[in-house]
């Protein structure tokens, strides 16, 4: 995404996954600084995260990013559930804007999307089986 940008932007990790059981978002890992807020300039922020199921990390996310002092947030995400990307985009109305790349309607107890394309952080750290 950096590469689209007419401009170096701060790059930042934040990490987070849901607790499989309860479906509770936990944060592994944040590289914000402390020290300082985001850039004067617009306070724009541009949170990517591959699929929005519940939208719990998505909305947690959203809560971090705000008390860190941004003023917009623009989700970027390839799918969602419908009830996911809706939960997300109200966490903070006329400041979050959601893209996505499709949308579907349901998601099942575990809240995995359906039909969906499975656990994607399984499929990235290769976690299943093992």
């Amino acid at each position: 995404i950096s590469l689209l940008l007419p401009f170096p932007v701060p790059i930042h990790h934040l990490g987070l996954f849901r607790e499989p059981t309860t479906l509770q978002p936990v944060e592994y890992y944040n590289n914000l600084p402390y020290h300082s807020s985001p850039p004067a300039d617009d306070h724009l922020a541009i949170l990517v995260d591959p699929i929005i199921a519940t939208g719990g990390t998505a909305v947690a996310a959203i809560q971090t990013l705000r008390e860190w002092g941004v003023s917009r947030i623009i989700l970027l995400a390839v799918l969602g559930s419908a009830d996911g990307v809706k939960r997300a985009a109200a966490e903070w109305e006329g400041s979050v804007e959601v893209w996505v790349g499709g949308v579907d309607n349901m998601l099942d107890v575990k809240g995995m999307i359906c039909p969906g394309v499975g656990d994607v952080g399984d499929r990235l750290f290769l976690t299943k089986g093992k």
